[in-house]
Order: C-alpha cells, then structure tokens, then sequence
C-alpha cells in the first residue's frame, strides 16, 4: 500500500461520516420545525416562522447538498496539490459520491424513526437520491478539488456554491410562505454576496502580488 493510500482511506471514511451525520442532522432539524407548526392556524400558514423553519429551510436545500459533496471534494484532496492531474480528480470524484450516498441514507433512515413509518417507506426516495448521487457527485467533487487550485480554474469553481445557491433562490424560492422565503433567500443572498467578494478580493490580491512582487519594488527603488 502507497502512502498515497494510506493517508486517502481515512480522509474519504471521514468524509462518510461526515454526510451521514449531516444527513442525520437535517431530517432532526425538519421534524423539529413541522413540529413547532400549527397548520391548522393561518397566521402561523400565512407568516409564520421559526428559527428551526428557516435552518430546515437552509440544510434541506439543493445548493447545500451539493455544497457538502464540493467540500468533501476539497477536504480529500487538499494534500495533493503538488501533483495535480487524473488521480487527484479521481479522488475528488469519490469523495464528492460518498456524503450524499451517506447522508440520503441517514436522513431516510432517521424518517423512518421518527415518523414511526415501514424500513420500505422510503425505499424509492432512497433509490432515486442514491442514483443522482452517483451521478451528480463525482462533477461535485472534481469542482472540490478544483477549488483548491490557484489562478481562475479555483476562482470559478470556489464560486460555484455561492452561485449556484443564489440562483436557487430565485428559481426555486424556499419555505412554505413569503417570510420564510423571503428570510432564506437574504440569508443565502447575503452569504453568496460576501463569500464571492472573499474570492474576488483574495484573486485580486494574489494577481497584484504576482505583478507587483516586493523583490521588484525594493530593487527599484535601491537603484
């Protein structure tokens, strides 16, 4: 076994972990808001809200699943940037499957308990989000690995998330009313916003490094 390896099976084991207790910790956060909801109330259907509606609202959305497969992505090849290339890539494909296989299965698995619902309840869900997984994940996680890298490729794919969570937004608008909705996407408005000027002003700031290099300056202004 290459040392390669050795340091791989742990990082990628972690990032298993990792999916199923984020799944685990969803499917908790969305029982805990339908529970805190009186349907049956139309203030409550109307503009109602609950800080655990709006956390249900953020880690059961499209964007933060696909977030948690870009970060796994990063995390299992942030030792391998030296050698760039197909294995690296490879590795970020995995890592970007595993949490989403992980957390469908834990989120499911935690329904079925806490809804007192039959193991087969959620057996075609389970199915369909395994298969998207398998699908999906591995785009993810090359993007993961991608992110780690300097110049515009990392800039783009460091953007992704952020992107990509902002437009969900606007395509597909969260909660069940318009105070839902409208706090959720602030949230992910705001964040998306100031994630990307990070990015932007980090890019910024190595380039003028690169073209302004101290060395250069101290020598001009020695001569």
């Amino acid at each position: 076994m290459t040392n390669h390896s050795r340091h791989g099976s742990p990082v990628l084991l972690a990032v298993l972990a990792a999916g199923a207790v984020y799944g685990a910790a969803t499917s908790l956060v969305n029982a805990v808001a339908q529970s805190s909801v009186d349907l049956d109330s139309r203030e409550a259907t109307t503009n109602g809200w609950s800080i655990a509606e709006i956390l249900s609202v953020l880690l059961d959305s499209g964007w933060a699943w696909a977030g948690l497969a870009v970060l796994a992505g990063a995390w299992a090849t942030q030792s391998g940037l030296s050698a760039f290339g197909s294995r690296i890539l490879a590795r970020g494909a995995v890592a970007g499957v595993l949490p989403l296989l992980a957390a469908t299965g834990s989120y499911y698995a935690l329904d079925t308990i806490i809804h007192d619902d039959p193991v087969t309840s959620y057996a075609v869900d389970t199915a369909f989000w395994w298969t998207m997984a398998l699908l999906l994940g591995p785009i993810l996680g090359v993007i993961g690995a991608c992110a780690r890298r300097p110049g515009v490729i990392g800039v783009l794919a460091q953007m992704a998330v952020p992107v990509g969570a902002a437009v969900q937004m606007v395509v597909m608008p969260p909660g069940r009313n318009g105070v839902i909705t409208t706090i959720g996407q602030w949230v992910v408005w705001t964040s998306s916003a100031v994630i990307i000027g990070v990015v932007v002003v980090r890019f910024l700031g190595v380039q003028r490094q690169r073209n302004h290099p101290r060395g250069a300056d101290s020598s001009a202004a020695t001569t």
